[in-house]
């Protein structure tokens, strides 16, 4: 019993690290607000994981076989609201560290995973492909809590910083437009393919 606790790290560090609607979100952030602006935001989405990950270990999943219908509702809810953020990403001017505007702060953050379909089925396929049956339900919600946020704490920043980066180099330049366009497209197309995935 217990939890494949290497093999499920090299997991989510590839889950957490490769392009989704999260990562999306953190980038165009960074791109927006710069990385110092934007740490309260990146904060609360490393946390925001975890707000999904204990009910999920402690057996909402179980809901979801009783009450299919609530989670296909909330996965298409979730998807109509990211594809309004990348709306919004779409439509932005970039002036890296300089807007106008507050950056989103811990609040914000805190609703991206909650409200991302990627997220609900990595930790999903991490309860159900890497731990042992009969493993004690909190020793297995721990460590897949703490691998996912271990691998959050490296990753979230390093997709701000790489926003930021971008800025720094096309803001105020006809790229700007192509750039933020770009970035909506991929959230949309990362929240598509999760969906079609997920049947």
């Amino acid at each position: 019993m217990g939890v494949a606790t290497a093999t499920f790290l090299a997991f989510a560090a590839s889950q957490v690290g490769t392009p989704g609607p999260a990562n999306m979100a953190l980038l165009a952030t960074g791109a927006r607000y710069g990385l110092r602006n934007s740490l309260g935001f990146v904060a609360g989405v490393a946390f925001g994981k975890q707000l999904i990950i204990w009910p999920i270990g402690f057996g909402l999943m179980g809901l979801a076989t009783q009450v299919p219908w609530l989670f296909t509702i909330l996965k298409f809810a979730s998807a109509a609201y990211i594809f309004w953020l990348a709306w919004k990403v779409a439509n932005l001017k970039l002036s890296p560290g300089r807007a106008d505007d507050d950056a989103p702060g811990f609040a914000a953050g805190l609703v991206v995973h909650p409200l991302n379909p990627k997220a609900w089925a990595m930790i999903t396929a991490g309860f159900t492909n890497f731990v042992d049956p009969g493993t004690p339900t909190l020793q297995a919600t721990a460590i897949i809590a703490a691998c996912l946020f271990a691998c959050q704490l490296v990753l979230h920043p390093l997709w701000c910083w790489g926003g930021d980066r971008l800025a720094a180099t096309v803001a105020g330049k006809p790229a700007e437009r192509w750039l933020m366009w770009a970035l909506a497209a991929l959230t949309v197309l990362s929240v598509l393919f999760v969906l079609v995935q997920g049947g």
